[in-house]
């Protein structure tokens, strides 16, 4: 199937219905067509399917973003605050028109842009925020380093996204914004969580570091709820090794963003809030306005990709592509992420099935091995002194009584994903030899016991 095959209605069409199996089913043989005979497994000692080949590198680079850096290293202007017209305000007009915003306020990183968030809507001591569990550290980091509390809802398990039932079951009286996370890039159930939302007057951060690009019901991730957060890391489908971005509408919001991460000091050059100095600098901006006007095309070739990965997979027992809410009209496929289900690997763990397609030239990761909620943060705040002088130590008891999340355990357990920044650039050939890696490996299950 070529790219231009993949027409935006067809995606939307195969999104709604709540996976992308139907886009390029005609292109595509579903699984029990692609072969007949799997072949021995190369970690036994047969043919690997893939051999020799490698995937498109990451993070991008061309001579476009060389000669941006070249540029601004002549220039001598090398701070924001030292030019209206250098990169970092350029980039800021023009993250904010491609992400669908009026505005932009660039930061050093994701969490930075998060924090500055948190902080610029008055979030602070006493206040909770309710977000993921699964999830990169800097999400909860923005929520402590206010010294407000992160309360862990738990996911949806087919989703990888936060469960909006248990998100409204742990709202309280203290609970001031919701901070939802586009995991793998695509989006959450944003229609149930900005009801809950106003249905009890929180605030939204969307956490939408992996997100660039992505729509929902006709609006692009990050300007559905009042603020909304990337990450240009080095992994991230648009990077600078580090650097992060907020947008919104709200003109008087946005520049309190301006203000909080620019030590306090307002654009009117008064010093009038507490705030730390989280700026993007000048080569970080020019990296990535270096690679703005091929971004969006990148993007769309990962999302015909993954079209055809999941028309490939569709019906293989097993292996299930995650899932999308109807609404989605695109994503940003940062991760293509898959459940694998022992039981019809004939309850073979998930570290002989990666090892198994790793031979095959296939190497898959179980991303994040485990959630926030079991990590050693939680009781290091409850034995803090600050958050037992903000919180009674009631509150404190159930907080910790509540933490679990079966749900982002299994998902932990389960998940299997290619890190698609690189190899969702990669050929119609390289994602059938994902897909026929995978039947192989199914066809093979009962010997992956010897693995």
């Amino acid at each position: 199937m070529d790219g231009k095959d993949l027409t935006r209605r067809q995606f939307i069409a195969a999104a709604s219905a709540g996976s992308l199996a139907g886009v390029a089913s005609r292109a595509i043989p579903a699984y029990g067509n692609i072969t007949k005979k799997a072949g021995k497994l190369a970690i036994l000692g047969g043919e690997p399917v893939r051999k020799n080949k490698s995937w498109p590198r990451w993070p991008y680079w061309d001579e476009k973003v060389v000669d941006s850096v070249v540029k601004t290293t002549k220039s001598r202007i090398w701070c924001r605050i030292q030019s209206k017209s250098g990169t970092v305000p350029t980039f800021e007009k023009q993250w904010a028109s491609l992400a669908g915003a009026k505005f932009c306020v660039a930061t050093g990183s994701g969490t930075q842009a998060l924090h500055t968030s948190v902080e610029a809507l008055g979030i602070g001591p006493g206040d909770e925020v309710i977000t993921s569990p699964y999830t990169d550290p800097g999400t909860i980091s923005s929520i402590l380093t206010a010294r407000a509390l992160p309360v862990l809802a738990d996911l949806d398990r087919e989703s990888y996204q936060l469960d909006p039932d248990d998100v409204e079951r742990r709202v309280t009286e203290n609970t001031r914004a919701i901070m939802p996370v586009h995991m793998m890039g695509q989006p959450c159930d944003m229609g149930r969580i900005m009801e809950i939302a106003e249905k009890h007057n929180l605030k939204v951060i969307e956490d939408a570091a992996q997100a660039h690009f992505a729509e929902y019901k006709g609006k692009k991730l990050g300007t559905i709820g009042d603020l909304g957060c990337f990450s240009f890391q080095s992994s991230k489908t648009i990077a600078c090794g580090e650097g992060g971005g907020i947008i919104g509408d709200d003109e008087e919001l946005m520049d309190k963003c301006y203000t909080v991460h620019n030590h306090g000091t307002s654009r009117r050059g008064r010093t009038e809030v507490a705030g730390p100095k989280y700026r993007m600098n000048e080569f970080e901006a020019a990296v990535l306005l270096g690679q703005l006007s091929g971004a969006r095309e990148r993007f769309e070739r990962r999302n015909e990709n993954a079209a055809r990965l999941t028309a490939g997979i569709k019906d293989l027992p097993g292996i299930r592509p995650q899932k999308l809410y109807e609404g989605t009209e695109c994503g940003s496929f940062y991760i293509y992420a898959m459940t694998y289900r022992k039981e019809y690997f004939n309850d073979v763990d998930r570290s002989k099935f990666l090892k198994a397609m790793a031979a095959e030239g296939v190497s898959l990761s179980p991303y994040i091995t485990q959630g926030l909620h079991r990590e050693p943060w939680i009781e290091h705040i409850l034995s803090r002194p600050v958050y037992k002088k903000m919180f009674s130590k009631k509150r404190l008891t159930k907080y910790r009584q509540e933490s679990k999340c079966p749900n982002c355990d299994k998902v932990c357990q389960e998940l299997a994903m290619i890190w698609a920044s690189g190899p969702l650039l990669g050929t119609r050939q390289d994602m059938d030899d994902v897909v026929n890696a995978l039947v192989k490996v199914y066809e093979n299950r009962d010997k992956l016991s010897a693995v």
